[in-house]
């Protein structure tokens, strides 16, 4: 890899705000992580030679914790990565603000190459323009809700007046006012990740890194931080790689899915792209549970018709546009037995949905044994 330097503000190259531009914010090229000290070798050998996991452990003592991995993350998604304990996926995000340094590979954020950051530019770059948000919280016992959230602002250097403000205004985003002068220790779990959460977008970053926040918490509270986090996405509109281990919260929130396993990448695509068409029995086995109902849409399941063309529909047929899910194809499709309209945007008929293709999706999507 060429591991070319820059000077210390080399980071002022990265876009203030990465929506302007039609080009991914984020950019994953070949990236490989292998633990251990003779990792430049195993890489060599595994490139060569093409052995496995266990044999690279074996031989070289060394462990592959991310391989080969690439992929773009557009500007203002939700990008969630999701697998098994030890999929490599809390390694992989890691990589994004260098913590980790890969074994190969590039990376690139807005435009700029993060591993030619000196440590100097690389700080700034942390400080101004990325933002994580950890599973255990990782607030400061001895200071305030206010003075955890204002400490990127601190950092920066920002005026206690002016850092405080803008902590007060994030506490309120995530519904905690009053709470300012509270300690971590006099809240509950789902309080604290809502600090957390509100801390990481004190500094206004263009990109969001959240690794399993919410995994630690109970089902209900989850939940209702899921919703919270969906309703501050489309506010803010932060380009966020959402690391997780449940497939039903990627579902929930994420705009793609990358499934991993055993350090590599298996599959990419929005949420009904996995559940329609998952890519091998891995991702089959992942998806197996996961109801259709709210993730399927009518555009996936119509038979589609050219506009313009005679095609007969009844007058008084229900019409859905191609987002409508399943659950509400198949409540219309209760009091109505003919075949129902999807049209596009200018009310042109594009498809038809009938009972029988609503049957087949739902059972096609149930386990059987």
């Amino acid at each position: 890899m060429n591991m070319r330097r820059a000077g210390p503000d080399a980071v002022t190259t990265l876009r203030l705000r990465a929506a302007v531009s039609d080009a991914p914010a984020i950019i994953l090229q070949d990236v490989w992580k292998v633990f251990g000290d003779q990792a430049s070798v195993a890489l060599a050998d595994i490139r060569q030679s093409g052995i496995g996991k266990s044999e690279v452990l074996a031989k070289y003592n060394c462990v592959v914790g991310v391989a080969d991995v690439s992929f773009e993350v557009n500007a203002g998604e939700i990008f969630c990565v999701m697998g098994l304990s030890g999929s490599g996926k809390s390694t992989l995000v890691r990589h994004i603000n260098r913590l980790l340094e890969p074994t190969a590979g590039s990376i690139t954020v807005n435009g700029s190459d993060v591993m030619a950051l000196e440590p100097h530019a690389l700080r700034q770059y942390r400080n101004e323009h990325i933002a994580m948000v950890f599973q255990n919280f990782a607030l400061m016992p001895h200071r305030s809700v206010l003075d955890n959230i204002a400490m990127p602002m601190e950092i920066r250097g920002v005026n206690k007046n002016r850092r405080l403000e803008i902590a007060r205004h994030n506490l309120s985003m995530v519904e905690l006012d009053g709470w300012g002068n509270k300690f971590a220790h006099e809240l509950s779990g789902g309080m604290q990740q809502r600090v957390g959460l509100a801390r990481a977008l004190a500094a206004d970053p263009e990109i969001l890194l959240m690794d399993e926040p919410f995994s630690a918490l109970d089902p209900l509270i989850r939940r209702q931080l899921q919703d919270e986090f969906m309703k501050l996405s489309s506010v803010m509109n932060k380009t966020t790689v959402f690391i997780t281990h449940d497939l039903d919260e990627a579902v929930r929130i994420g705009d793609r899915i990358a499934i991993m396993r055993d350090g590599r990448v298996v599959q990419i695509g929005t949420p009904e792209d996995i559940v329609m068409h998952p890519a091998d029995d891995y991702v089959s086995d992942f998806v197996a549970g996961i109801s259709r109902l709210k993730v399927v849409r009518a555009h996936a399941v119509m038979q589609p018709v050219d506009i313009g063309s005679s095609t007969a529909i009844a007058d008084d047929a229900p019409t859905f546009s191609p987002e409508a899910n399943l659950s509400e194809l198949i409540t219309a499709a209760i009091n109505f037995d003919g075949p129902m309209r999807v049209a596009d945007a200018d009310g042109q008929t594009v498809g038809l949905i009938d009972r029988a293709t609503l049957l087949r999706t739902v059972i096609e999507g149930t386990e059987t044994s």
